[in-house]
């Protein structure tokens, strides 16, 4: 009875499997219509296949006697409407939550980490339970115990696996992947750079809004291009131009044009920073060149790996079972076991090959793209140029705020005790020869208000340039923040030298602002590391907080981003919803070199 119990499950479980590449159809529709233009139905296709692993879920614990949890990172929230009626998401606001609801849903069905192992379960899961029956059939009850550890590795959680402890073989298949990836993506970038070709050609007012929108598959393969093969990619484009400034008369100019709005300057502008922008021209170059380069470097792995896996099925699987002849030029006919046997360290030498290829063949496609979607010399002298415009403005608000701060605390506080100081020491001065008991009471509290105003002033101190730096430098400062914070801290890292004290400082400021966000959102653990290395200072701070970091919403993230831009300095944040958040920082500067410190590690824990 528990035979036929399990019989009957593993029939209805390869029966239900089926449904699996009905799944797979849905998704690749709906990748297909993302290639033409139409990019609604590839996140409400992924997630709706979710309920089919769902069912896969609640049947390998019911049938098989295994639990599997769901593996999927936490819903992103619902939009919030602002005040004055506007969603805002980043720079940009909206007058409905569609969009942006859209977006973040799409973001994190496929970003998550489970929809690719979901995607190969859906593919491979069929095919192997159809085997399913005959396995129960030989194995009994147990193998369905097994297909639900199947069920479980595929479409349960998994611990992050540290790059560090993955094996050859996950390294190596992972570099295929990431191969198949850059084509594939670079496929998608070369259909949509066709259409904006057209709109280049033919609908010049519609160019600006179509070019802008194609730079986001273009940044799509750069990000993925630094994630999978760790070849940077930068973007290369020229600062959008500015707001238009009317005259005297209020009109505004272009050529000889003159307009009473700015709707057309303003697209006028849009459409030549487009036009002359050369990272426009070599991004639809390059559309054309790196899947054909993709294509030539893909082929080979491939090949050698198919090759090699297929023609080992052949040898054992579909000679003894189906056909006892196989015949498969340049290599001799194979018809018994030692003719098998002799060609089976061929077909592994080739898909090892194959593989062993795949990491060194992934670097040198992402190297190429970097050729036509990186920038030039020009274009970094022109960000830098630009972006030196902007952090000059952003520095000098920023000092003349600390300026009104430090008047502000000053005239509240300190002003205000020296003033009341001052009136007592007068009363002093007239008790003292016709009152001594009351004038010594007063000099009394004179003695515990200046302790108070020295210590005000202190505090005022250390919020200008705290001690701690002058005396010990930045690494034990930022040591002395994370011992000071409630959470469990651990501090890496070590300096060939002392930074240069305005660097110090802002450093210093820095990574207090974000250790309180991540004290502020709940987060429990952080791990800061500091390095110096060819002229850059970099501190990245990691904290276990719920993520969703964005430095638009947040005015603390936005003084972090001023005070770095005052350096030449970069903040980048790594935020995904359900965390880790890895904020970046790195500054240009110089060290004064002293005798290198042993690299160290500090761990501090504060109830």
């Amino acid at each position: 009875m528990t035979y036929l119990r399990a019989l009957g499950r593993a029939l209805a479980l390869a029966a239900f499997s089926l449904l699996s590449w009905v799944d797979v159809l849905v998704e690749l529709v709906a990748f297909a219509l993302l290639c033409v233009g139409i990019v609604f139905f590839l996140g409400p296709a992924v997630e709706w296949t979710r309920g089919r692993s769902a069912v896969a879920r609640t049947l390998a614990g019911r049938w098989c006697g295994v639990e599997v949890a769901v593996p999927y990172q936490p819903e992103p929230p619902e939009p919030v409407r602002e005040r004055d009626g506007w969603y805002r998401d980043g720079n940009q606001l909206y007058k409905r939550a569609f969009w942006i609801r859209w977006q973040h849903r799409l973001t994190w069905a496929l970003e998550d980490p489970a929809a690719g192992r979901e995607f190969t379960w859906q593919l491979v899961n069929p095919l192997l339970t159809l085997l399913l029956p005959v396995a129960v059939l030989l194995g009994g009850p147990v193998v369905l115990r097994g297909y639900g550890r199947w069920t479980r590795w595929m479409l349960g959680p998994r611990p992050p696996v540290d790059p560090a402890r993955k094996n050859w073989l996950h390294r190596h298949l992972e570099a295929l992947g990431h191969q198949a990836g850059l084509f594939a993506v670079s496929v998608v970038q070369l259909v949509f750079s066709v259409f904006q070709l057209g709109v280049m050609v033919l609908f010049v007012p519609l160019a600006a809004p179509v070019v802008l929108w194609n730079r986001t598959i273009t940044d799509t393969l750069r990000r993925e291009a630094g994630n999978w093969t760790g070849v940077q990619i930068l973007r290369p484009y020229l600062p959008p131009p500015g707001l238009p400034v009317p005259r005297a008369d209020g009109l505004y100019q272009v050529g000889r044009q003159l307009y009473e709005e700015p709707f057309w300057p303003v697209q006028h502008a849009r459409t030549r920073w487009i036009y002359r922008d050369r990272a426009t021209w070599r991004d639809l170059a390059g559309s054309l060149l790196v899947p054909l380069v993709s294509f030539v470097m893909l082929l080979p792995t491939v090949v050698l790996v198919g090759r090699g896996l297929v023609g080992l099925g052949a040898l054992w699987i579909w000679r003894p079972f189906v056909s006892p002849r196989i015949d498969w030029p340049p290599f001799p006919v194979v018809s018994t076991h030692l003719g098998a046997l002799a060609q089976t360290p061929v077909m592994l030498v080739m898909a090892f090959t194959g593989l062993a290829a795949a990491p060194w063949l992934a670097r040198q496609q992402a190297r190429f793209a970097r050729v036509w979607f990186g920038p030039t010399e020009s274009t970094r002298l022109a960000q830098r140029v630009e972006r030196l415009k902007q952090t000059r403005s952003d520095v000098t608000v920023t000092q003349a705020a600390e300026l009104r701060r430090i008047e502000r605390d000053l005239h509240d506080g300190i002003q205000s005790r020296l003033v009341a100081m001052g009136m007592k020491l007068g009363a002093v001065e007239a008790l003292v020869d016709t009152d001594p008991a009351a004038a010594k009471r007063l000099a009394a509290e004179l003695r515990a208000a200046s302790s108070e105003a020295l210590t005000e002033l202190r505090v005022l101190i250390r919020g200008i340039h705290p001690p701690v730096l002058s005396e010990r430098g930045l690494l034990d400062a930022v040591r002395a923040l994370a011992m000071d914070s409630p959470l469990k801290s651990e501090v890496t890292g070590s300096l060939p030298g002392r930074v240069e004290e305005p660097v110090e400082a802002c450093v210093y400021f820095a990574v207090s602002e974000l250790l309180g966000n991540a004290a502020k959102h709940g987060a429990k653990r952080v791990s800061i590391d500091v390095a110096f290395a060819h002229d850059l200072l970099t501190v990245v701070v990691v904290d276990e907080g719920p993520g969703g970091a964005n430095p638009a919403r947040g005015s603390g993230l936005r003084g972090i981003e001023r005070r770095l831009g005052g350096f030449d300095g970069r903040l980048t944040l790594t935020s995904p919803i359900g965390g880790p958040t890895k904020a970046l920082l790195e500054i240009p500067c110089q060290l004064d070199q002293e005798p290198s410190s042993p690299k160290t590690s500090t761990s501090s824990e504060t109830a």
